[in-house]
Order: C-alpha cells, then sequence, then structure tokens
C-alpha cells in the first residue's frame, strides 16, 4: 500500500497508524488496537533518580532541530517498523509542521530523543531512542511537560510498555480511546509555542512522591 501525509493524518484522525513488519518491507499496514496505550497527561512520573539526573544538567534540549537524527535513531535497532516508506512519509509530515522531534543532545552528540504526530490537541507518540542512561526518559519528561503547557489533552503512546508504565502510562479501551481522540481533534494547540523549560521547572510539575 503506497500512503500519502495526507492518508496518514486522516488515519490519525480516525484512531489508526501505519506500521511495516521489518525495515525492509514494502508494505505498510494499518493498525488498531483493540487496547490503547495512552500517558495521562496529569499523571506522567518522574522518580527521584530521575530528577537527580535531570538535576545534574549535563544535557541540552531542544525542538524540531534533528528530525531526521531522531527517526534514525529510532529506527537504529535489530527489528524496527521504520520502512523507507514510513520514513519518508514522517520526514513529509515534519517538513509540513505536523511531525515533531525532541532531542536530548550530551557533548554535542544526540544522545536520545521522542518524535510523534500533533494533531489538534491529540499527540501521537511514535518512537523514541536513547544511546545513553535515561536519555529516552529525560525526553519524556519535557516532552509531556510541553504537551501540558501547550494545551494538549491525548497523549498516544499506541502499546502500553513496562517502560511506560512505570512512568505512568495505562491502558484504555478501544472505545474509550476514540472518545478522547475525538475531543481533542477539535481542540487547536501549538507544540512549538512553549519555551524550552529549566530541568527543575519540569520537575516540579512532574514529580511523584514516592
Amino acid at each position: 500500500m503506497t500512503l500519502s501525509p495526507e492518508m496518514l493524518l486522516h488515519g490519525y484522525s480516525i484512531g489508526i497508524f501505519p506500521m511495516a513488519e521489518h525495515r525492509d518491507d514494502t508494505d505498510v499496514f494499518w493498525v488498531d488496537p483493540k487496547h490503547r496505550g495512552v500517558v495521562p497527561l496529569g499523571g506522567f512520573h518522574i522518580s527521584r533518580s530521575l530528577a537527580r539526573r535531570m538535576r545534574r544538567g549535563e544535557y541540552k534540549i531542544t525542538i524540531n532541530t534533528d528530525f531526521a537524527g531522531v527517526l534514525d535513531g529510532c529506527a537504529d535497532r535489530a527489528e524496527t517498523w521504520i520502512s523507507a516508506q514510513i520514513r519518508q512519509l514522517y520526514l513529509q509530515l515534519h517538513e509540513t509542521g505536523h511531525a515533531h522531534s525532541l532531542e536530548v543532545w550530551q557533548e554535542g552528540k544526540l544522545t536520545g530523543g521522542v518524535y510523534g504526530v500533533a494533531l489538534g490537541a491529540a499527540f501521537f507518540g511514535e518512537s523514541m531512542f536513547s544511546r545513553r542512561t535515561d536519555a529516552s526518559k529525560i525526553a519524556l519528561a519535557y516532552l509531556v511537560d510541553r504537551l501540558n503547557l501547550a494545551g494538549f489533552t491525548l497523549f498516544d503512546t499506541q502499546f502500553l510498555t513496562d517502560h511506560l508504565a512505570s512512568l505512568g502510562g495505562v491502558e484504555i479501551s478501544r472505545a474509550d480511546y476514540h472518545r478522547q481522540l475525538d475531543r481533542a481533534t477539535l481542540q487547536h494547540t501549538d507544540f512549538t509555542a512553549p519555551p524550552i523549560p529549566s530541568a527543575q521547572d519540569v520537575i516540579q510539575r512532574n514529580t511523584q512522591t514516592s
């Protein structure tokens, strides 16, 4: 199946997303999980250990500075669903302002990041990667903070992993997801609007007590 960026956005708007079986797959299929992973934007957890690492300040956060680098970092693993066609589609979505990345830099090198698609007040997290300890967790913390500040109401992670569950992710039914999606896509947000906050501000807004 050959997709266009417009078809991809329409798919997100009705609750489905594309995947490929592997990096060399020329086919793309739509996925509509019975149970959906989401991170409640009021329920993200920054643990004490992550907060300590963030306070050290040994990193720099940027927005949309190296989208292709984040995309390729996410695909740089033994098995990936990011095929050549999918890669090109997300690059096109980024060029039109619908796909965004948040990067973590350490010692001038890209060491972690996350990317996804914004539609209304819904953000569809696609993938994240880490080349140093906790770099993806740091990226996720800054991403959730940004989504809250910008007025997003839905953070879709597609599936719930143990990693996401440890950070506050939950699983909801398909019906509940569609209700939240329908409300979110009617709203307007700007992913790029909030300034990059200090680590302390992110921690204060998202710290758990345990």
